[in-house]
């Protein structure tokens, strides 16, 4: 009882500091001092300055501003462009047409950006403009792009997946690792529902495409060549052992800046534009990690951790039972915050309740991923849905019934994910080990 009580009370004063305004890291900072201060006799002040100074300090965090600041420096740059001219040759013949050029688009952008909302306004600059002018039906050409630009938050390198093993303490590399075959087969998902789609869609009324000899694709296809050996310099600098994930990020910050350079597109404004906005980016996850860390701290002083796995323990539920009611608390917390945050704010308490359960901490962080996935095309705090407001004007309500069916697909992915946990658990254990 007196748990419940704490924790009652915890619950209480975060949501009355989130509901203030309050940034989300100072909320989790000043939930987690009083909290201190009301339940643990332990001085508040040295251990906040203890645990801010040691999550701050940790080496693998140095990943993350650079790999932000390389998807910056593509964000800005003639990339978005080159991928459509690339693509669309190959992809105009299959059922649903170019629409699958807002699928591979993301799924090529988040192997070099880790963002969503990157992928979701980069890509969609450059394809929601080409598919309206060849008349594809307007709300296809939403719901594909909303759903697989969520594809940045899975495809190595992933933001959440870089908080989510300093959160837990795993290796970067191995969740990385962890999220390629996951992420091709959920892009295969989302292509295979955009053919049923166009196949049933009543205005499907798409203009025809010229058809180009397969040396007119190729020399087409040029244009992909600077992405694609970026992806192969930085991924699989990891996958092969020659270097970390912060080494890798600073591999493709260079690559990055010899590609902009080369497509003449990297000028200074360019250069100091991605430097500000890595750093924004950067400095507001760091925040919420010290946070987090702080209230995890605090909460293991006193014992809720601990105290709530044992509650779950006595529940008597499956490994599948688990799993479905984790599901659920993510898409509906998920609904409310953005998935970094969800992902430092409920790690703390529901990493011993995974471990006790059995579950792969690895193949649980792509589990994580792909529920706070759902959450980008959710409202009323769905990301994917507010950049496509904001780039096409249509009401959020619209946006989010045109990427219902990739809520569904992204439920169906999980579902294979916990019947064949191995899809995220294989290549971990046989690369780079």
């Amino acid at each position: 009882m007196e748990s419940f009580y704490v924790i009652g009370t915890f619950l209480f004063i975060l949501a009355l500091l989130l509901g203030s305004g309050l940034w989300v890291g100072l909320a989790l900072l000043g939930c987690a001092y009083i909290g201190m201060e009301l339940f643990v006799t332990r001085p508040t002040g040295d251990a906040m300055m203890t645990i801010l100074w040691r999550s701050s300090s940790s080496w693998s965090l140095t990943a993350l501003p650079l790999f932000i600041w390389m998807g910056e420096i593509l964000h800005r740059t003639r990339l978005s462009e080159d991928m459509f001219n690339g693509l669309a040759p190959w992809l105009h013949r299959l059922p649903g047409g170019l629409l699958h050029t807002n699928i591979a688009g993301c799924t090529v952008f988040a192997a070099v950006s880790g963002s969503s909302a990157a992928t979701c306004s980069t890509v969609g600059r450059m394809s929601i403009p080409e598919l309206r002018k060849r008349n594809y039906p307007e709300h296809l050409i939403m719901g594909t792009l909303a759903g697989a630009a969520t594809l940045g938050l899975l495809i190595p390198p992933s933001l959440i997946l870089i908080v989510y093993g300093v959160t837990i303490n795993e290796s970067i590399t191995r969740l990385f690792i962890a999220g390629i075959i996951p992420g091709i087969i959920l892009a295969l998902l989302f292509m295979l529902y955009t053919a049923v789609a166009a196949r049933f869609s009543r205005d499907w009324q798409p203009a025809g495409e010229t058809t180009l000899s397969f040396k007119q694709k190729l020399a087409a296809s040029r244009t992909l060549i600077p992405v694609v050996a970026l992806i192969l310099l930085v991924i699989g600098s990891m996958y092969t052992g020659l270097a970390t994930a912060t080494e890798a990020a600073a591999v493709g910050v260079v690559g990055a800046l010899v590609i902009s350079a080369i497509q003449r597109s990297l000028s200074w404004r360019t250069f100091t534009d991605s430097l500000m906005g890595a750093t924004r980016t950067s400095a507001m996850i760091a925040l919420l990690l010290a946070g987090a860390a702080f209230l995890t701290l605090a909460m293991g002083y006193i014992g809720l951790p601990r105290a709530l796995a044992t509650w779950i323990g006595t529940l008597g539920l499956t490994q599948f039972q688990l799993l479905l009611v984790l599901l659920l608390f993510y898409v509906v917390i998920g609904m409310f915050l953005d998935g970094i945050s969800a992902v430092v704010l409920t790690i703390g308490i529901i990493e011993p309740i995974i471990r006790q359960a059995g579950i792969d901490p690895i193949w649980f962080g792509i589990f994580v991923v792909i529920t706070v996935e759902m959450a980008q095309i959710t409202p009323p705090v769905g990301f994917n849905l507010f950049i496509l407001q904001g780039m096409t004007k249509h009401d959020l309500g619209y946006l989010a019934r045109a990427a219902f069916p990739m809520f569904l697909v992204m439920i169906a992915m999980v579902m294979i994910m916990i019947a064949w946990p191995e899809l995220a658990t294989w290549l971990p254990q046989h690369i780079n080990r």
